[in-house]
């Protein structure tokens, strides 16, 4: 969603339904680094960032563990729906601006969907597991 803001105004807050919100593990060092530099590419503030890491309150909401949240990325979309892993890269793509609504579309077609799902699980199970922070047990990671 692009929003049209006069050369001579700041940037205006849009912190309200029409915020994505994003909820991530503010201790893994890469995905914090990533954040951030969303952070710095969204200048209409079209996310909500959360660090789950250290509170997870919002997504017990909708029935998520703390082991599942750490384990991969969930963005609540503004229409109330829940993406979790690649399903919320492509909603973060979309709702860029440059280039990275054109990955978002791309990453959505089936053939690279599908390997990027796979790839990302994988990656996300590797990452869970090596953060010697986490005393948590991912739930069924075979899903």
């Amino acid at each position: 969603m692009y929003h049209y803001i006069p050369y001579n105004c700041k940037y205006i807050n849009f912190m309200d339904a029409n915020t994505i919100k994003v909820y991530f593990d503010g201790n893994c060092g890469l995905c914090s680094k990533e954040i951030s530099y969303y952070k710095r590419i969204d200048k209409i503030n079209t996310f909500d960032w959360v660090n789950i890491y250290n509170d997870d309150t919002d997504l017990k909401k909708f029935g998520i563990t703390k082991s599942e949240a750490l384990m991969e990325l969930h963005a609540l979309d503004k229409d109330g729906k829940m993406h979790k892993g690649v399903d919320s890269f492509i909603l973060i793509w979309k709702n860029l601006s440059l280039f990275w609504p054109i990955l978002g579309i791309v990453v959505s077609f089936f053939p690279i969907y599908i390997t990027a799902k796979f790839v990302y699980k994988k990656f996300a199970i590797h990452r869970f597991n090596k953060l010697g922070y986490c005393n948590i047990k991912p739930t069924n990671l075979s899903k």
